[in-house]
């Protein structure tokens, strides 16, 4: 796999990144005093309360919590996962991303990538032609008007035909040799033997894959003649498409709803292209692959609501089994997972063309409950009027109800649990590997003088050089003091980091939350008493360490007896809190 993405490219990436006008290409920003402000883009509000300030590189809204950076901006707005916003940030600036040294041989560059998707999307628009153009051309859009599918659904998804003719494609996008190498590579092509090419797709109704970003990155066919290979034949895997991350059908939904409310699993391209075609335009589909937890993760990301849709025999029971574990992990509060199982012998496609959208949004809305599918499943399994029966279903149960991450659904799906095997949830939830406090209430964020040094610092990066860095007192066991001293040594050695900077430098660390909350800490300090309070606050931090070091040496000379070094230090401190307790007087 590919290495890690250099933190020295990210932080120049963030430098280069205007974060105001990058929030302001996408909601519209107003200035507001030195900061800018929007109403909040991540929730329903009338009155603005998302502030985004330039000098912090930072955005923070005072309604719903959202906070972060221009990255963690691209990946909440545009749905991205941590390397897509990395890789909008750096194409528009043109930059290649480098690449630490990792287990994936050597990098390739942006040019190359760029190439990959542009040969991709050529392909495409070739398939395209060839529905338009080709001498079979009436026959397959006779197939196409036969399975309901009208001019704006083939737009909408590039629907083509790839030719019977063996090499076509590659007589046609293939000027030299290491283009014809590049189709190989990206599996439009197969070498039967050295110099002998011939096109992958033949005879086959084609519907490109999209990625989140809508560059064409694989294919799917259909077969249109007879005895000819599989059904539908997807692209293998290539270094630009990996099965088990992509959904079929995900980017035209994204581009549909700016929100998306609900979306529905599908297993097939026509089900997606089919119920599109009748307005049910938030479909997807898995590409030759069950729904992965990667696919799960995606969907979760964009929506709170997720129905899957299976065939109602062993075969979809089996796959609404599969995607319902991946799923689990996922389910935080607000989250849905529903599923719905269709009659024998249909699917999407035909069901949606034999009774319409209405009634087939209506199965939709009597989609069952994840926990009733769950339970469901189990008891299948299990004799419940036995106690053997009834405690192999609450040892099957409970891993499955500790993935949950809800509170709340953990809860109900206890006291289910509870109700089949008769016994109380008080003592199921002590069974659970990770039990959850009950009721537990969110303290208020207390500002203490180390969290008021730690967040001036994370707010004023400036603020790093005017106390000294006193390495040594990351020994005491002061909570907070490592952390102040790594902010301050990273701030000394970055004088160009700005809040942003720092974030991103923590992100993925156990400080990160604690952090953040800092980073959108008003201390309401005007700013030419900044440094005097910051020095006043890292005193007062200081003389809790001395303090703490002198109780240390007393504790031992009353124990064990100090040497000589120790009862002059003792000494030393001694003296140096007498004089500033004098000097505060």
């Amino acid at each position: 796999m590919a290495g890690k993405i250099p933190r020295q490219f990210i932080d120049d990436l963030l430098a280069r990144t205007d974060i105001v006008e990058l929030i302001d290409n996408r909601i519209g920003l107003k200035k507001a005093g030195k900061d800018y402000q929007a109403c909040c883009p991540f929730h329903n509000e009338k009155t603005p309360s998302f502030t985004v300030s330039r000098d912090k590189q930072f955005y923070h809204c005072f309604g719903c919590g959202a906070n972060g950076n221009a990255i963690s901006f691209l990946m909440e707005y545009d749905k991205l996962e941590f390397v897509d916003a990395i890789e909008e940030l750096a194409g528009q600036f043109s930059l290649e991303i480098p690449r630490e040294q990792g287990l994936g041989g050597p990098q390739r560059s942006f040019e190359e990538k760029k190439s990959d998707y542009d040969l991709m999307q050529q392909t495409a628009r070739y398939y395209q032609q060839q529905l338009n153009q080709h001498q079979k051309s009436a026959e397959v859009k006779a197939y196409v008007t036969g399975r309901g599918l009208s001019q704006q659904t083939i737009d909408k998804f590039q629907i083509g035909f790839a030719p019977p003719e063996w090499d076509q494609l590659i007589r046609t996008l293939a000027r030299n040799p290491a283009q014809r190498q590049q189709l190989v590579e990206l599996k439009l092509a197969t070498e039967k033997s050295p110099g002998r090419q011939f096109d992958f797709f033949r005879d086959r109704l084609m519907f490109p894959i999209r990625d989140k970003r809508g560059r064409v990155i694989a294919f799917g066919g259909r077969i249109m003649g007879q005895d000819q290979g599989p059904k539908y034949l997807n692209s293998p895997e290539t270094r630009i498409f990996h099965k088990s991350f992509e959904l079929y059908g995900f980017y035209e939904a994204k581009q549909a709803h700016r929100q998306l409310a609900q979306v529905l699993i599908v297993e097939g391209y026509m089900d997606v292209v089919a119920l599109s075609e009748y307005g049910i335009d938030y479909a997807v589909a898995a590409l030759g692959t069950a729904t992965t937890a990667e696919h799960m993760q995606t969907l979760f990301r964009n929506t709170d609501q997720v129905i899957c849709c299976y065939d109602g025999d062993r075969a979809g029971k089996d796959a609404a089994w599969r995607a319902l574990e991946h799923a689990l992990p996922n389910l935080k509060d607000g989250k849905s997972l529903r599923f719905v199982f269709l009659p024998d012998g249909e699917d999407p496609d035909s069901l949606v063309q034999k009774e319409g959208k209405e009634a087939f949004e209506q199965r939709l809305s009597d989609a069952q409950d994840y926990d009733k599918v769950l339970f469901s499943r189990l008891s299948e399994q299990c004799d419940l009027t036995t106690d053997a029966g009834k405690a192999k279903l609450l040892s099957e149960a409970l891993p499955l109800i500790e993935k949950v991450p809800s509170e709340y659904y953990q809860e109900s799906l206890l006291t289910t649990l509870a109700r089949l095997i008769g016994r109380t949830r008080e003592q199921l939830s002590a069974k659970l590997a990770t039990p959850r406090k009950q009721h537990a209430i969110e303290r208020k964020f207390k500002v203490t003088p180390m969290r008021r040094a730690i967040g001036l610092l994370l707010q004023h990066p400036g603020l790093a050089s005017v106390v000294e860095h006193l390495p040594d007192l990351a020994e005491l066991p002061l909570p907070g003091m490592r952390l102040f001293l790594t902010l301050q040594a990273t701030c000394l050695s970055r004088p160009d980091y700005t809040t942003a900077h720092i974030l991103e430098a923590f992100r993925d660390t156990p400080e990160y939350s604690a952090l953040n909350k800092l980073a959108t800490w008003q201390h309401n300090i005007d700013e030419e008493k900044l440094i005097d309070e910051f020095k006043n606050t890292f005193q007062f931090i200081e003389d809790q360490c001395l303090n703490l070091r002198l109780e240390t040496l007393l504790i031992k000379d009353k124990t064990e007896g100090l040497n000589s070094d120790e009862r002059l230090e003792c000494a030393l401190l001694t003296q140096a809190l007498g004089a500033r307790r004098t000097g505060q007087n």
